[in-house]
């Protein structure tokens, strides 16, 4: 038997127990069979850390990623997963190790083969792999607006700002006209991407490649002069000041 300290990690029983029967029959020793985002931390805590876990990324109670908000792991990690190739990319870019359900005994092997070889081992960034796994935001690209009986599509890049008027919200577009939209700004603000459009005040969002010019204004705001928007003052209200200059720096 092998010396190194294993432990599985893997909220379904049936496929830790027969995890761990391929693992002993390689030759190593499983010292621990946890279940559970909970029962993990509470054995990382009172338990010397092994040399290796293999970690099934979605438990009963949660992510196993909340173990390490918890505890201080600084054992080398085997991911078993059900995640695509996509994902399974940042494992690989990380220098993380993965076995894909069902596991293949070959690629079992092939994991502790690379495990052994590790010297020194890797850091990983389990930072970065959360990022990856986190499910990719996407925004609103277009708006179909009505016009008349006839529908008209506007892609996002032609739009220089959002605007509320007598409680209606509109959109301006590089070609000067305005649109009717069944949107708050509350709601624009959950829809549009952040990178490209901020909200300057309570009743406007600009969109970063219209500005043309900004101007110093009183009370320590700015005055923002968009390409062809001219139907009023656009102010950056004082409390948005820093963080619209962070934004124009992203």
């Amino acid at each position: 038997m092998r010396t190194v300290r294993i432990v599985i990690i893997e909220d379904e029983k049936p496929a830790a127990r027969l995890l761990n029967r391929r693992i002993e029959k390689l030759g190593y020793r499983v010292e621990m069979l946890l279940h559970s985002v909970e029962e993990s931390i509470e054995w990382f805590q009172s338990n010397p850390h092994p040399d290796l876990i293999f970690l099934d990324i979605q438990l009963s109670d949660g992510l196993s990623f909340e173990l390490f908000d918890q505890v201080s792991i600084h054992s080398a990690i085997i991911f078993t997963t059900a995640y695509d190739d996509y994902v399974l990319k940042a494992f690989k870019l990380n220098s993380i190790d993965y076995l894909l359900k069902p596991i293949v005994e070959e690629e079992l092997l092939f994991a502790l083969d690379k495990f052994e070889r590790q010297q020194p081992r890797e850091e990983i960034d389990l930072a970065a792999v959360k990022r990856w796994l986190q499910p990719q935001k996407t925004y609103k690209e277009r708006f179909t607006i009505k016009v008349g009986q006839s529908l008209k599509i506007i892609d996002c890049p032609s739009i220089e700002c959002f605007f509320s008027e007598y409680k209606a919200t509109y959109l301006h577009t590089q070609n000067t006209k305005n649109y009717l939209l069944d949107f708050s700004l509350d709601k624009l603000e959950t829809l549009l991407d952040p990178l490209l459009f901020f909200r300057i005040n309570r009743s406007t969002i600009i969109q970063r490649s219209a500005i043309r010019e900004i101007m110093m204004y009183s009370n320590s705001r700015l005055k923002i002069i968009l390409q062809t928007f001219n139907d009023s003052e656009l102010i950056v209200s004082r409390e948005k000041v820093n963080d619209f200059k962070a934004w124009l720096e992203k």
